[in-house]
């Protein structure tokens, strides 16, 4: 052994997944992440369907939320199950996921060089590279340290936590950049619902992040 050296311990990673009605999709996404740590979390954030059970049969930590929350509750929930140093936040419903993607995500901030990256889609579909590109910021994939995440002022109360994060990267002054994220998709909200119901549901959750600011400022 050599004098005055030692080996760097490995850093504890966690991912964690909120989901609503997710099954179709869910257990793919668990294996996916299964490969890059054994520590797997999935809040079903009062999902009517099998997600919870699915996820569990992947092999990743359930956390079942009684009533449909939102997903910064369903995220505040998954963090508190894990005390990993690290965490990838994904969304339930990708498609195309790989060992490639998380590690492009990660290996930023455990380097040190950033404390936020946020994943953008490039290649995947037309639908969810549109959407995506047009709003990087509502981007659910993610990776920092988890102490930076929990400190987020709201992240357990906003239904779409996500301008909540934008506002605690700029309050912070963190390094965060954009990664690109190829041949990666997205399950869109018309076609897990229907082409109507997808549609509202799209009009509400914008409609509650257009509204973060206004109700910040309130206080609400």
């Amino acid at each position: 052994m050599s004098v005055g050296t030692s080996a760097s311990p490995t850093p504890r990673v966690a991912v964690v997944i909120p989901a609503y009605n997710e099954q179709e999709t869910v257990g793919n996404v668990v294996r996916a992440a299964l490969t890059l740590t054994p520590e797997v979390v999935v809040a079903s954030d009062g999902s009517a369907d099998a997600t919870a059970q699915v996820a569990r049969t992947a092999g990743a930590k359930v956390v079942e939320l009684l009533e449909n929350a939102g997903k910064g509750p369903a995220l505040a929930a998954a963090l508190q199950a894990t005390d990993a140093e690290y965490v990838v936040m994904l969304d339930a419903d990708l498609q195309g996921l790989t060992r490639e993607h998380l590690d492009v995500l990660l290996r930023p901030v455990l380097d040190g060089s950033l404390d936020m990256t946020i994943g953008v889609f490039a290649g995947g579909s037309f639908a969810s590279d549109f959407g995506n590109k047009m709003t990087p910021q509502l981007s659910g994939q993610r990776a920092c340290r988890r102490d930076w995440l929990l400190g987020v002022p709201r992240l357990a109360t906003e239904r779409w936590p996500e301008p909540a994060i934008t506002s605690h990267l700029k309050a912070t002054d963190a390094r965060w950049a954009y990664v690109e994220l190829p041949q990666l998709a997205q399950v869109l909200k018309e076609t897990k619902r229907g082409f109507w119901s997808g549609l509202g549901a799209r009009s509400k959750m914008y409609g509650h992040l257009l509204t973060f600011w206004v109700r910040k400022r309130r206080g609400e």
